[in-house]
């Protein structure tokens, strides 16, 4: 069933804005630069941007996606605030950001948050309540999934009975590493990682519950935290269609790969090529790019009721 129909007409030629896919900052030092974000230096503060790049199977394609960077950060203050869970973002004003900086103001706006800085925990909490992606592969292999054992005869993308926390090892380069709860607990604790488990599980159940409400599937996330003398704060990016897979209800199936509105579109796209999943990637048809930007949208509508605004 086509995902197509659910669109405003024409919404991305109507909108089409400037692309931000790199950003250099005069007289602020960037202390990272991931596969969407730039970190700026800001005391004892950052400055996050969210770039209109994009990643598919861990190399970053030299498409930008409109919009996209607005729909990370403006999703992200959206759940911050909805949640009430402690959490590093600190402003997405302007007005707060270095007055030296106000000839940026089209290049920020909107696709920024202030935040504190933290001690990053080195751990990825991921929670899943459908089977499906790498997941469903991992259970019709082993009938389990990251070491999670599941019932028999789950189809794809069906909702598990609770949701399970299946944590990934951080890493600097490439994929991120599954690892069970176990090994979690070796790595940072076994009090720190339990009590990550169930905030984590904890929230899953509380923006999904929420996100249903509103016509969209929260399939699984991943969510990273921080500490601030040693108190535990939500950080990053939370459930957003780069760190979530999103489905629209009405057109979900079980034992079906629903339609979505994240960058699975980009990866089905990528997956029909003839490319080896290593850089340089290709670049992406006007349709892929106009396609992908009104998911992303469109996810932000309706979970927010509006779309992000620049």
């Amino acid at each position: 069933m086509s995902i197509d129909h659910i669109f405003p007409k024409n919404y991305g030629k109507k909108r089409m804005m400037k692309i931000i896919t790199a950003l250099n900052l005069p007289g602020v030092v960037k202390v990272a630069g991931g596969k969407v974000r730039e970190i700026f230096e800001m005391g004892d503060r950052l400055l996050i941007v969210a770039t209109d790049r994009i990643s598919a199977f861990d190399v970053v394609l030299p498409s930008g996606i409109p919009h996209k960077g607005l729909v990370l950060t403006q999703l992200s203050k959206y759940w911050f605030e909805f949640l009430g869970v402690k959490n590093h973002m600190i402003s997405t004003r302007f007005e707060d950001l270095p007055k030296s900086l106000a000839y940026h103001r089209d290049d920020l706006e909107g696709r920024f948050m202030i935040v504190k800085k933290l001690e990053m925990v080195p751990v990825e909490c991921v929670v899943r309540g459908y089977l499906a992606g790498s997941g469903f592969k991992d259970y019709q292999r082993a009938g389990a999934v990251c070491g999670v054992t599941l019932p028999a005869g789950l189809k794809m993308a069906e909702k598990l009975p609770e949701p399970i926390f299946t944590p990934a090892a951080k890493a600097t380069s490439g994929h991120d590493e599954n690892i069970s709860f176990r090994q979690m607990a070796d790595r940072v604790g076994a009090d720190l990682a339990g009590k990550l488990r169930d905030l984590s599980v904890d929230i899953y159940r509380r923006a999904a519950d929420h996100a249903r409400e509103r016509g969209v599937i929260i399939a699984d996330t991943k969510f990273e935290f921080g500490l601030d003398n040693g108190e535990i704060i939500l950080a990053d990016e939370v459930l957003t269609p780069d760190s979530s897979r999103y489905w629209p209800e009405k057109l979900y199936r079980a034992g079906e790969s629903p339609p979505s509105f994240d960058k699975q579109f980009v990866r089905d796209y990528l997956a029909e090529l003839d490319w080896d999943r290593t850089p340089p990637a290709p670049e992406l048809p006007g349709r892929i790019v106009q396609g992908i930007s009104e998911r992303y949208i469109e996810c932000h509508r309706r979970l927010v009721g509006k779309a992000p605004q620049a």
